[in-house]
């Protein structure tokens, strides 16, 4: 079973209502081809993808969000040999990065306690039933799963990492949500069609490109006129017009750019064509929300930070800080 494409078919039987068909489908169905080459040709992916294969079909007998941790399902609802596909399929999805959940009474605690940062949001955003909403860098589909509660017209998540875009697969395999769909895109390969989205998404990914700014513009191209961007981004304690530009790594990341002190950011956001622009929290990242687990067993902020002073990163950077602004498109 090729899982991407089931996935693309959802999406294209839903993207009216995000605008006229006939426009969208063939800038998407282009958009995709790459991606989906890519999906084919990845050995670990066709591991992964029979890994998927294997998984039972049963109804799970709750789908829930308790105290942030997503549930699907409980154990009674596996026989024993069900239970070992299920916990195979999680161990081929590692690293996981985003969570927490629990799959049929397995606990699965992702690097991240993504549910603190949802919390840090949820009561200052736009309400998001009806909307278009894009989440970029979805990974798991965390953020989307909770955004479905509140009954969005339809979410779209886009994570060009195929590990990730699978872990959303294996989710949906259960959740079946018919709103919530995740393609294996970057921005840059997002057709680039104004007013398609009402809300979009975009936390822990701006530091990660080489042309902020650029980006910032194309998700305001992306956004209806008095849409809202949800930006949460690294920043640094400075005045404006300060950024730091690591000369090499920060926190032991090759690809972080450009981070700005908060009234530089959001001067960037005004200069492209944001309004309205307000900072709803700045909050230091701790291992409480960031951390080695067993789903994602690899280096996390710990290893991150300089271990005689840990204000600083490893190479002598300011420790991470956070941002969540909020910004209306003119």
């Amino acid at each position: 079973m090729n899982w991407l494409q089931g996935e693309m078919a959802r999406f294209r039987e839903s993207a009216g209502m995000l605008a006229s068909t006939g426009e969208i489908l063939p800038r998407f169905d282009a958009a995709l081809q790459a991606p989906a080459q890519r999906w084919v040709r990845d050995a670990k992916i066709a591991a992964v993808e029979r890994t998927l294969d294997q998984l039972p079909r049963v109804t799970p007998t709750t789908i829930a969000c308790r105290d942030g941790r997503i549930e699907i399902g409980r154990p009674k609802d596996l026989s024993a040999a069900q239970a070992v596909a299920v916990q195979a399929a999680m161990k081929a999805l590692i690293p996981w990065r985003k969570g927490p959940f629990d799959i049929f009474g397995q606990r699965l605690d992702s690097e991240w306690a993504s549910h603190l940062k949802w919390n840090r949001l949820k009561d200052h955003i736009a309400p998001l039933a009806g909307r278009r909403i894009l989440d970029i860098g979805s990974s798991s589909g965390y953020y989307l799963w909770r955004m479905a509660e509140a009954a969005p017209r339809l979410a779209l998540g886009i994570e060009p990492y195929l590990i990730y875009f699978a872990q959303y697969l294996f989710l949906q395999h259960w959740i079946g949500h018919p709103q919530i769909f995740c393609l294996p895109l970057k921005l840059d390969q997002l057709p680039d069609l104004p007013a398609l989205f009402d809300t979009l998404f975009c936390m822990g990914v701006l530091y990660h490109t080489k042309e902020p700014l650029q980006m910032l513009a194309r998700m305001r191209r992306l956004l209806a006129p008095g849409g809202e961007l949800v930006l949460e981004t690294l920043v640094i304690d400075a005045p404006a017009n300060h950024c730091l530009c690591p000369p090499g790594r920060y926190a032991k990341m090759a690809n972080v750019w450009f981070i700005p002190s908060r009234p530089t950011l959001t001067r960037w956001l005004e200069r492209c064509g944001f309004t309205a622009v307000r900072c709803i929290d700045t909050t230091a990242t701790t291992t409480v929300e960031q951390r080695r687990t067993r789903w994602m067993p690899f280096e996390s902020l710990d290893d991150f930070l300089d271990p005689a002073n840990p204000a600083q990163t490893i190479e002598g950077h300011p420790a991470p800080l956070r941002a969540m602004l909020l910004a209306t498109a003119a």
